[in-house]
């Protein structure tokens, strides 16, 4: 199963927290599981970190690396084609991040991890 983690669940999954679903963590431990974590949500991460909302024990772009790869989760870089889809999503959802993120699952054919129930709206597959 082909995998990208949303940011809050990639947050949550890293910190072992309660919130983090164990049907969702069971598929990324799934050892033909190949999960991603979008450039998106290193920005996104970036952004509240930049606005006191996200406390990291150091800088963001080191945090982010080094946890993504102590997972073995793979990079996955914003494309122009990903962007692409932008223009054809309805507007269930208001949030800029989210809306990429579902352009990326549609353009790479990802299962998008996730505890957004507005996200169900769009043609993705869901883990939760």
């Amino acid at each position: 199963m082909r995998l990208l983690l949303d940011t809050s669940a990639f947050l949550w999954f890293i910190a072992g927290d309660s919130q983090f679903s164990e049907t969702a963590r069971l598929q990324i431990l799934r050892e033909e599981s190949e999960v991603f974590l979008s450039s998106v949500s290193v920005w996104e991460i970036a952004v509240k970190h930049g606005l006191g909302k996200l406390t990291l024990p150091f800088p963001v772009i080191d945090y982010v690396r080094l946890q993504r790869e102590r997972q073995g989760f793979h990079s996955l870089p914003l494309q122009e084609a990903d962007v692409n889809h932008l223009a054809k999503l309805p507007s269930h959802h208001r949030d800029p991040f989210d809306r990429m993120l579902i352009c990326q699952c549609i353009e790479h054919g990802l299962r998008l991890v996730t505890s957004d129930p507005l996200i169900a709206a769009y043609p993705v597959p869901l883990c939760w």
